[in-house]
C-alpha cells in the first residue's frame, strides 16, 4: 500500500480515474465500515421490485433512504403521523450517506445549529437505543479544533462561549495540554485547540437501519428498491398548485405530501414536480490508513488552517478536507448506488502535508482505501429545508454539504414538525427554501459560483463582516453606479447588492469571480474590495471603524441618506384585502388612507415571520410605480429586501389556506428607495418636497404622493434609526435624478452618504429590532418588547394572537434585554449572558453606539429554573457578558439607552 508520502510519487506513476476514465492507483475503493447494507440481504428475497407492496395512499410520502430521509420518516411516526412511508430507489444509505465520514461536532457558530447538533446527539446515543435496544454505532472519543493562528483561536474562545449557554462542554488547551491529550499530535505550530469531549462518530448502516426499525415499528413503512418516476399535481379551486401523487416503476401513492430527501438527486426529483432545488454535486474525498499504533482512543481532529479532518477509525485514521478545486459531478446517474470515484490525487494531494504535519507518523503509514462519492451542496453553505414556494405540499430536505448525518436528527425533527404543524419549531430561517429569491434559484452561474465558494471556504473562519466574491453584482438598484462612483463598498444579500460603508479611498468595485484560481481562472491579484474585505477579518474592531463613526455621527448631528431600494415593495390588493390584512399583521391597520403602521406578521405558535410597515392607500383608477389601480381596500408593504422572498411566501402561504380573494403585487424592481435621517432631514428635503413637512402638515407614521425635483414620489415619515426622517419611494427611472437634488440640497446641512454598517448601529443603539437577529421565528412579540404592535386590546381575531394570549397568560419564560459595556470591546453575538454567576442566555445581535460611545448587546434572558421571566428579575441581577472567555460587566436596560423617550422621532431635539 501507499504510504501518504508516497501518494502522489504513486498517482503520477499510475493512470488515474476522473468521472470518463478507467484505471486507479493501487489503493482499492472502499468505505471504512465493518457494515454496509450493500451486502445486506433483500427483505423480499428478490432482487429486482419493492421490498414490499405500495400502498394506495399516504399521509406523507418521503423520497430517499439515506440520513434524513430516515430521520424525517422517524421523527413524522413519533410525532404521530400514521401511514408515512418511506421510497428509496435502492437500499438505505445507497446515496451518498454510505460513504459519509460520520462526524459530529456539537460546536458551530450558529446557536439553532448547536440545537440541531444536540438533538442529532441525543437521538443516536440515547433515545434510539433505548427505544430498540439497538446500538447505532455511536462513538463518543471527542472532538479537537486545532488553531494555528489566534484569530484561529478567538473563533473558538466564540464557540466555547456559546457552548456554555447550551450546556456543551468544552476546553481550550495549551499546546502543551495538547500534546498529553494527543500524543501523535505535533504541536510545535500551534496556538492552542478547543476540546469537546462529547463529541463523537455515528455508523451509517446502523443509525439508518436503526431509524427505519423505530419508525416502522410506530406504523411507517419503508419500502426499497422503489424508484420514483414522477409526481403528480393538481390544481385548486383557487389556482394553488398542490402534490396529488408520487408515481414509481411499480405503481402510484396518492398522497398529499411529499419529502424530497433524495441528496445529490434532489433536484431531479424537484424538476418532476415543477420546483426549482439549488444544490450541485460535487465530489468529496477521503482515504483510510492502515493501522497506526498509539492512534486507538484519541479524538476526531479539525484541523481548519490546513483544511484537513482526522477521524478515529478503531486503529487506523480517515483523512480527509475540503480543497478550493473540487471536481463537480455533472451529472449523476439515477442508477448509482453503493458507488465510488477513483480518487484524482491530483486535487487530493494538497490535503496530505497537513495531514503528515499534523500528525507524523502518517508520513510512513499506509492507505488502505480511498473514499470519493457524490455530495450535494448549496449557494450558501446550509441545508434546503421547507415547504416550496411552487408547489404547496412539496417539501425539502437536501442540499446538506456533506453534513447531513450530524445534522439529520435535528433537522429531521424541524421537518416534521413542518410536514404536521405548517411550521417548525426552531426558527429555521436560516435553511429554508423560501431565503432564496425566485430569480437565484434556478441561475446555474449564480448557484454553481456561490456553491463553489462555499465548499472552497468550508473550513475559513467565520468572521462576523464577511462577504461572498461569488454570485455577485446579480441585482443591482438603481443608484448602483452612482454610489460606487462615490465610494461604496457593497455588500451582498441574496443576490442584492447594497451599500455596506463609504470608503473615503475611492471607487472598489466587485470584479468577476475568479474561482480562487481554480479551473484555469486567473487568479485577481490585488484589487480595492479585496483589500478592503481583507480588512475585515478580524475579531478586533475593523480599521475603517472609524468610518462608520463618522456616518453614524453624522445621521446624529446633522443628517445621512441611505439607499434602502433593495428593500421588497408589495401591494395587498383585492376584495378580501381588508380581511387579510387583519388577519395578517398583529397590528391594527384599520386606519384611514394616509396612514402608515409598523407591525409584525405572526405564525400560529407567536412566532414573528417579518416586521415591516404597512401604509393604507386610497383606491384609484390609475396605475403607476407608486401603486396599482384598484378598488375597496390597498396596502402598501415595505419589507427588508434580505427576507423579500421569506415575507412574499409567508403572505401567500396564509392567504391560500385563508381562501381569501386577494392579490399580492410585486413592485419592488419598480421602485427603488431613499431614506434622509437626521436632525437637518426637513431643512433638506423641505427644499426638494412640494409639500409642508412641519408635525402639523405631514404627521409621523404616514405617508403622502409629494413631487421630488419635479418627479413624483411617496414620502414617507418614518425612522429606522431613531431620529426625524423621510423615506422616499421612487419609480426606478427617477431615483438618479431625486438623489441628486437631495444631494445638493443637503450639502450646507452636512448630508451624508451611509450604508447598512451604519444602520445597524444606529438602529441597535435605539433599540429597534432586526429581524433574524433579536427577533426571529421562535421569537414572540411580547417577549421581544413589541407587545405595542399586537391589537390584543382589540376583538380583532389575527394569526398568532391564540399563543399570545397563552403566553401572557402563564408568564414569559424568556425576555428580550439590552446591555451595555463600559470597557469598549467588540461584540458580534453569540457572546454567553451571566447573571449572578449563572448563565441565562447568549447574545443574539451586537455592535458599537457611537452617540453613548459604549458597545450595545442584546439577548433573551431566561429564568435558570425555567419561571417565568419578570421585569424585577432582570433589574435585579448582575450581569456580564463573556467574550471569548472573558466576562466584561454588563448593564441590563428595559429601555433604549438612547433617546428613550423618543423625542427625537418627532423632531424635538
Amino acid at each position: 500500500m501507499a504510504a501518504l508520502s508516497r501518494a502522489l510519487r504513486v498517482a503520477a506513476t499510475c493512470p488515474r480515474r476522473t468521472l470518463t476514465g478507467a484505471a486507479g492507483p493501487t489503493a482499492e475503493k472502499n468505505v471504512p465500515y465493518q457494515r454496509t447494507l450493500k451486502e445486506a440481504p433483500s427483505p423480499s428475497g428478490e432482487a429486482r421490485g419493492p421490498s414490499r407492496p405500495l400502498p394506495s395512499t399516504a399521509n406523507v410520502v418521503v423520497i430517499g433512504g439515506g440520513s434524513l430521509g430516515c430521520q424525517t420518516l422517524y421523527h413524522l411516526a413519533k410525532q404521530g403521523v400514521g401511514g408515512a412511508v418511506l421510497l428509496e430507489r435502492d437500499r438505505l444509505t445507497s446515496g451518498t450517506t454510505w460513504h459519509t465520514a460520520g462526524l459530529l461536532w456539537q460546536l458551530r457558530p450558529s446557536d439553532v445549529e448547536v440545537e440541531l447538533l444536540a438533538h442529532t446527539r441525543r437521538v443516536v446515543s440515547l433515545e434510539l437505543p433505548e427505544e430498540t435496544g439497538l446500538h447505532t454505532g455511536w462513538i463518543q472519543n471527542g472532538g479537537l479544533f486545532i488553531a494555528s493562528s489566534r484569530q484561529r483561536l478567538d473563533e473558538y474562545k466564540r464557540l466555547m462561549s456559546l457552548g456554555k449557554a447550551y450546556g456543551v462542554e468544552s476546553h481550550v488547551l495549551s499546546p502543551a495540554e495538547t500534546k498529553a491529550l494527543y500524543p501523535l499530535m505535533n504541536v510545535d505550530d500551534i496556538c492552542g485547540t478547543l476540546y469537546v469531549p462529547h463529541d463523537g462518530t455515528m455508523d451509517p448502516a446502523g443509525t439508518c437501519t436503526t431509524l427505519a426499525r423505530a419508525a416502522t415499528a410506530r406504523g411507517a413503512q419503508v419500502i426499497e428498491n422503489c424508484p420514483v418516476t414522477g409526481i403528480r399535481v393538481r390544481t385548486d379551486d383557487f389556482g394553488v398548485r398542490r402534490v396529488a401523487a408520487v408515481e414509481t416503476e411499480h405503481g402510484s401513492i396518492q398522497t398529499p405530501c411529499v419529502v424530497n430527501c433524495a441528496g445529490v438527486w434532489a433536484s431531479a426529483v424537484g424538476r418532476m414536480a415543477g420546483v426549482k432545488v439549488p444544490l450541485v454535486a460535487m465530489q468529496h474525498a477521503y482515504v483510510v490508513t492502515e493501522h497506526i499504533e498509539g492512534i486507538q482512543n484519541m479524538p476526531n481532529v479539525r484541523d481548519h488552517d490546513a483544511s484537513v479532518y482526522l477521524r478515529l477509525q478503531g486503529d487506523a485514521l480517515s483523512v480527509g478536507g475540503y480543497e478550493t478545486n473540487p471536481i463537480f459531478c455533472e451529472q449523476v446517474s439515477d442508477k448509482f448506488a453503493f458507488g465510488l470515484f477513483d480518487l484524482d490525487w491530483d486535487v487530493f494531494a494538497q490535503h496530505i502535508d497537513g495531514a503528515v504535519r499534523r500528525v507524523p507518523a502518517l508520513e510512513k503509514t499506509g492507505i488502505k482505501s480511498t473514499v470519493c462519492g457524490p455530495e450535494s451542496f448549496t449557494p450558501d453553505h446550509k441545508p434546503l429545508m421547507g415547504e416550496a414556494p411552487e408547489l404547496r405540499g412539496f417539501f425539502l430536505g437536501c442540499g446538506f454539504n456533506s453534513a447531513g448525518m450530524m445534522l439529520g436528527g435535528g433537522c429531521g425533527q424541524e421537518l416534521a414538525h413542518w410536514v404536521v404543524h405548517g411550521r417548525p419549531e426552531k426558527d429555521m430561517y436560516g435553511y429554508d427554501i423560501r431565503r432564496f429569491h425566485h430569480s437565484l434559484t434556478d441561475h446555474s452561474r449564480w448557484v454553481r459560483e456561490r456553491s463553489h465558494e462555499s465548499y472552497a471556504k468550508n473550513y475559513s473562519v467565520v468572521f462576523p463582516h464577511d462577504e461572498p466574491l461569488a454570485g455577485r453584482n446579480m441585482r443591482r438598484a438603481p443608484l448602483h453606479e452612482e454610489l460606487l462612483a462615490q465610494g461604496c463598498v457593497f455588500q451582498e444579500r441574496h443576490g442584492w447588492e447594497r451599500p455596506g460603508w463609504f470608503s473615503p479611498q475611492g471607487t472598489a468595485p466587485v470584479l468577476d469571480y475568479d474561482y480562487y484560481g481554480a479551473y484555469g481562472h486567473q487568479a485577481h491579484g490585488d484589487h480595492a474590495y479585496g483589500r478592503l474585505l481583507a480588512q475585515e477579518y478580524t475579531f478586533d474592531f475593523p480599521p475603517h471603524h472609524d468610518v462608520i463613526r463618522e456616518e453614524c455621527l453624522a445621521c446624529r448631528g446633522a443628517a445621512a441618506v441611505f439607499d434602502m431600494s433593495y428593500f421588497g415593495k408589495f401591494f395587498l390588493l383585492g376584495p378580501d384585502a381588508a380581511k387579510a390584512a387583519d388577519w395578517l399583521f398583529s397590528a391594527d391597520v384599520r386606519r384611514p388612507p394616509g396612514s402608515t403602521v409598523y407591525t409584525c406578521m405572526l405564525n400560529a405558535r407567536g412566532g414573528t415571520e417579518s416586521d415591516l410597515t404597512v401604509s393604507c392607500l386610497a383606491p384609484g383608477s390609475e396605475a403607476s410605480p407608486l401603486a396599482p389601480a384598484f378598488e375597496g381596500h390597498g396596502y402598501y408593504l415595505a419589507v427588508g429586501g434580505a427576507v423579500a422572498q421569506h415575507n412574499w411566501s409567508h403572505i401567500t402561504t396564509v392567504l391560500q389556506d385563508q381562501k381569501l380573494r386577494c392579490q399580492l403585487v410585486d413592485g419592488s424592481a419598480d421602485l427603488g428607495l431613499i431614506s434622509i435621517q437626521g436632525p437637518a432631514s426637513r431643512a433638506i428635503l423641505q427644499e426638494v418636497l412640494d409639500t409642508d413637512l412641519s408635525n402639523e402638515g405631514f404627521p409621523f407614521s404616514t405617508h403622502k404622493l409629494v413631487r421630488a425635483a419635479g418627479h413624483l414620489v411617496r414620502a414617507v415619515r418614518l425612522s429606522f434609526v431613531g431620529e426625524l426622517g423621510w423615506e422616499l419611494h421612487v419609480p426606478k427611472a427617477s431615483c438618479v435624478p431625486v438623489y441628486r437634488a437631495v444631494m445638493a440640497a443637503g450639502a450646507k446641512h452636512g448630508l451624508v452618504n451611509a450604508g447598512y454598517r451604519a444602520i445597524d448601529s444606529l438602529s441597535a443603539e435605539k433599540g429597534y429590532r432586526h429581524w433574524h437577529a433579536d427577533l426571529r421565528t421562535d421569537d414572540s412579540p411580547l417577549e421581544a418588547g413589541l407587545a405595542f404592535t399586537c391589537k390584543l386590546r382589540s376583538p380583532v381575531a389575527f394569526l398568532g394572537r391564540e399563543a399570545l394570549q397563552e403566553q401572557r397568560a402563564a408568564g414569559l419564560r424568556r425576555r428580550l434585554v439590552c446591555f451595555t459595556l463600559e470597557e469598549k470591546v467588540p461584540l458580534f453575538g453569540l457572546e454567553a449572558i451571566w447573571r449572578s454567576g449563572q448563565v441565562v442566555g447568549h447574545v443574539r445581535r451586537a455592535d458599537f453606539g457611537f452617540a453613548i460611545n459604549k458597545t450595545i448587546a442584546y439577548g433573551y434572558v431566561r429564568e435558570p429554573g425555567g419561571g417565568p421571566v419578570s421585569l424585577d428579575f432582570v433589574k435585579s441581577g448582575d450581569y456580564a457578558l463573556e467574550r471569548m472567555g472573558v466576562s466584561y460587566a454588563a448593564q441590563a436596560h428595559l429601555k433604549s439607552p438612547f433617546d428613550p423617550d423618543n423625542k427625537r422621532v418627532k423632531g424635538v431635539y
